[in-house]
């Protein structure tokens, strides 16, 4: 059933003064706040020793989060579809900031299981359909330039931990860290994120049929040989092969930079331990800082660019010198901390740009028809890399020190199967070809 009144999509169409710009600070105010799941080692220390929890079962809100990231993008995409940008951001919203509220009364009454509820399950689902609540809209609105639309938006989502971070901890350090301080902090989160959310479900608009921007034409097709002017449903883009090469490229670009994303402090730390100027500890967390910076900004940067040289080519540049930044680290060894840090940015930033760009890739393969559903489908790829990235580089770092090896030695083996699955998405981006007439939609005679 559709929604009716305020949230229904007739009342979201934008009246002709409206301007397109506003968006983009819509689709933002969403970003932003669900970016916060990347804060949620913040929360890690204080719940352990609150609620006398292991490591592994403080991470568990985190770990259900972002797998009901990728299920609710995948099943809820045709919805979003459906209903609209503000209807979707609205539940998003409500998902989202209940998800903080359940975890605020689980610490008070000390029932763990709430906080993995609450925050895991059903801020989990507000993650995955604030994710992809804009994305179908914001290429709409700009068909000139889908890359640079989508990557402001996206850019939010990495960029969320920033802010979400040190305003966290500083709340944490206002109200305390016992039970009763938690739970205020889980409070004010779900109070201020739904107020700031808000934002974009009153700003969000959707263009009227048949708009389009004052002066522009769409590329000729020969211009871009991957640009359809056709379009494919959900339902048949998942049976095309253009739809599951795409999968391969985003899984493994994903997968290559989660793996350093994940492990970047004690991989810094013990890549260096041998040498004469080991990295302390603070200089660890200024990389992390230095990493989430090159993925926020990837986002941007390297989206728009594919605008001018086009998707195929951008993600040429991620997957292939993303393989050799990773053999110039490999190579490198302990022997240059400034090669080994700007390496490692250059990885991140095209892991952020990845992410950005993939939502103007199907547009260019399957139109605009339903791209939001498509994209929500792709969205697995990032719930298995999200396992296999972070495996990989742990489970062969941890194999080669029970060895009794150390420094690079301890992450050489993951390094260079991390080259492999970037030259695996490289092949995987040169298979795709334009999709086949057969599985566009219809176009009804007059």
């Amino acid at each position: 059933m559709s929604p009716s009144g305020f949230l229904s999509r007739s009342r979201t169409i934008a009246p002709p003064s409206w301007s397109r710009w506003l968006v983009p600070p819509a689709a933002l105010s969403v970003h932003l706040a669900i970016g916060q799941a990347y804060a949620w080692s913040v929360f890690k220390p204080p719940l352990e020793s609150s609620l006398q929890l292991s490591g592994t079962q403080s991470a568990l809100p985190f770990q259900l989060g972002i797998v009901m990231l990728g299920l609710s993008a995948a099943f809820g995409g045709t919805l979003v579809e459906r209903n609209g940008p503000r209807w979707a951001m609205f539940v998003s919203m409500s998902c989202f900031s209940s998800g903080f509220l359940l975890s605020a009364l689980g610490v008070a009454t000390g029932q763990y299981w709430l906080v993995v509820l609450g925050y895991g399950f059903v801020g989990g689902i507000g993650l995955g359909i604030g994710y992809i609540s804009p994305v179908s809209t914001l290429i709409k609105w700009f068909p000139d330039r889908p890359g640079m639309a989508t990557g402001i938006a996206i850019m939010g989502f990495g960029g969320g931990a920033l802010i979400a971070s040190p305003w966290s901890t500083q709340m944490l350090s206002s109200f305390g860290t016992t039970t009763s301080g938690i739970a205020t902090t889980f409070l004010v989160h779900g109070v201020v994120y739904a107020v700031f959310m808000t934002m974009g479900v009153l700003l969000v608009r959707v263009p009227p049929d048949g708009w389009r921007p004052r002066g522009w034409k769409p590329p000729a097709v020969t211009a871009r040989p991957l640009i359809t002017m056709a379009d494919v449903s959900a339902r048949n883009a998942i049976r095309t092969p253009q739809f599951w090469c795409l999968w391969i490229v985003l899984c493994f670009n994903v997968t290559a930079g989660i793996g350093i994303l994940e492990k970047a402090s004690p991989m810094i730390q013990d890549f260096f331990s041998g040498t004469a100027t080991p990295v302390t500890l603070s200089a660890a967390a200024g990389f992390v800082a230095l990493l989430s910076l090159a993925n926020m900004a990837g986002r941007f940067v390297w989206s728009s660019t594919s605008d001018l040289i086009g998707r195929k080519n951008m993600y040429r540049v991620y997957l292939g010198v993303g393989a050799l930044l990773y053999l110039a680290i490999t190579i490198a060894g302990d022997n240059s901390k400034p090669l080994f840090i700007v390496c490692a940015m250059g990885i991140l930033s095209f892991y952020g740009g990845g992410f950005a760009t993939v939502p103007a890739y199907l547009k260019d393969l399957f139109g605009t028809y339903q791209v939001g559903a498509i994209h929500g489908r792709l969205l697995t790829a990032w719930s298995t890399a999200g396992v296999l990235g972070p495996l990989i580089i742990n489970a062969i770092a941890d194999g080669q020190k029970a060895a009794g090896r150390s420094g690079p030695e301890l992450y050489t083996t993951s390094l260079y199967i991390m080259i492999g699955l970037l030259v695996l998405g490289f092949v995987a981006n040169e298979l795709i070809r334009p999709v086949h007439d057969r599985f566009h939609e219809k176009v009804e005679a007059n």
